[in-house]
């Protein structure tokens, strides 16, 4: 290895020898007539564009070892990806494990557990889960990765307010740590890492393979209504009456949507402004339909696809894209939702109708998801009772002057906000002091310090490093 105006430089000798030792792929920028690189480091946010000195599309927890290795016998930052939705860190000179090849699933019916791969998606937990009467803790999109869903706290809009984190239902993970070691962390085996893991994500270690809990639900009563421009503000209204003394069993949230005149988009949806509202209930159809009454007594919508489901057909609640886009995102935790807060929420709902600022969600949390367990994740989202997040897609001119509006939405909630933004729904200039607690940060510091004192995993979003920095 040598250096190159500060930067490692790894021969081609040492690559070659890297990729023979590799059962995925290796590859590298500049190799002409190799389109392989170019696909490897696209993530599903195409406004990450992060230029890896080497990407190992590793196969296996084996290729995962010697990735890792091989990075650390030559100085090299290791970044970690999968499907690549968060926003990633513009950085060069680094080695990207990506894991996306890596979708085994593996159903545990006696333990109620799932043993998913590290590449593996929730479109591959949810079915053969479902073909057992089990449902995991899975987001809204059939796209996301699951371990890093899940490892940033895991906020489910199905059983999230019934069950709580999906963090807090992890039962072991396989990860390779700096020293190149493939390692089983649990509750009673290292319990520290695991609770490293649980919310520090890829700054410990690539993990491998997750095991998580599941749950016998087979269906849900929701979906969505979506409410025209007009009765935006009568939709964020009802909104806190509905959550108000809600159970635990029913979850709901408001998006506030600028959909584009493109054919992808539904007939009667493109190019409006829209409220959607978005609902999932696991008792019966009579008590969400009760809960839901102040929405009914809006209107009728303009689609409307609220009924009992088979819990496979969760993606049509959020209805969330499945190709991927450049945008970027902020969010808030919000301790309570005022008067003052809706308010607000409505004025941000007259500047953003029409204008750059392509959702606002404001989602309810509460339930389970505000429980302590003994052994808790470190997820700060635990003392809110809402968060907000929102997006905004295009070229960089659309998605700079979006931000800009959509910060001055989200700084008009900070009277009532908890300080903190639920790790998944941080945005790209979110650092660690932004999604831990103070003492949970100075914790993952300490096990930084234990388990990765060179800080060679750093090169990923909330990067905790082993001092008092996030350097």
């Amino acid at each position: 290895m040598t250096e190159y105006q500060g930067r490692a430089v790894v021969g081609a000798a040492a690559v070659t020898e890297l990729a023979d030792r590799i059962g995925g792929s290796v590859f590298v920028p500049g190799v002409p007539g190799d389109a392989g690189y170019e696909e490897a480091v696209a993530g599903f946010n195409l406004r990450s564009r992060q230029r890896p000195r080497i990407v190992v599309a590793a196969g296996s927890a084996a290729d995962v070892q010697t990735a890792v290795a091989f990075a650390a016998r030559h100085d090299l930052p290791v970044g970690v990806m999968a499907t690549g939705h968060q926003p990633f860190p513009a950085e060069e000179g680094f080695l990207l494990v990506t894991t996306g090849a890596m979708r085994t699933v593996d159903i545990d019916i006696e333990r109620g557990v799932a043993r998913v791969g590290a590449g593996a998606r929730w479109s591959d937990v949810v079915g053969p889960a479902q073909e057992e009467g089990l449902a995991p803790l899975n987001g809204s999109s059939p796209d996301v990765g699951v371990v890093g869903f899940t490892l940033g706290g895991g906020l489910s809009p199905f059983l999230g307010r019934s069950q709580g984190w999906a963090a807090d239902h992890v039962v072991a993970i396989e990860v390779v740590t700096p020293d190149g070691v493939l390692r089983r962390v649990s509750p009673e085996a290292e319990p520290d890492l695991f609770w490293a893991l649980r919310g520090g994500r890829s700054n410990f270690g690539v993990v491998t393979a997750l095991e998580i809990g599941l749950f016998p639900v087979t269906s849900f009563y929701g979906g969505g209504i979506h409410f025209p421009a007009e009765d935006v503000e009568a939709v964020l209204r009802a909104f806190p009456e509905v959550v108000r003394d809600a159970p635990d069993a029913f979850t709901c949230s408001v998006a506030l949507l600028n959909f584009p005149p493109v054919p992808q988009v539904p007939e009667p949806l493109r190019g409006r402004f829209l409220a959607h509202v978005r609902v999932t209930h696991l008792g019966t159809d009579e008590e969400a339909e009760k809960l839901i009454a102040p929405f009914r007594a809006i209107g009728s919508g303009i689609l409307d696809t609220i009924a009992r489901h088979p819990y496979g057909s969760y993606a049509l609640v959020h209805t969330d894209p499945a190709e991927p886009f450049p945008y970027e995102e902020q969010g808030a935790l919000l301790a309570e939702l005022p008067a003052a807060a809706v308010d607000s929420l409505v004025e941000s709902a007259q500047i953003a109708a029409g204008g750059l600022v392509t959702v606002l969600e404001l989602r309810h949390l509460g339930g389970a998801l505000s429980a302590q367990p003994a052994a808790a994740a470190p997820v700060a989202a635990r003392d809110a009772v809402f968060t907000v997040w929102g997006a905004t897609v295009g070229p960089p001119e659309v998605v700079e002057a979006g931000m800009a509006m959509l910060g001055g939405m989200v700084e008009r909630l900070r009277p009532w906000s908890t300080g903190l933004t639920y790790t998944n729904f941080a945005g790209r200039d979110d650092r660690a002091e932004n999604v831990f607690t103070d003492g949970d940060l100075a914790r993952l510091r300490s096990l930084k310090r234990r388990y990765d004192p060179r800080n060679l995993f750093r090169v990923n979003n909330h990067t905790v490093g082993p001092e008092h920095t996030t350097a």
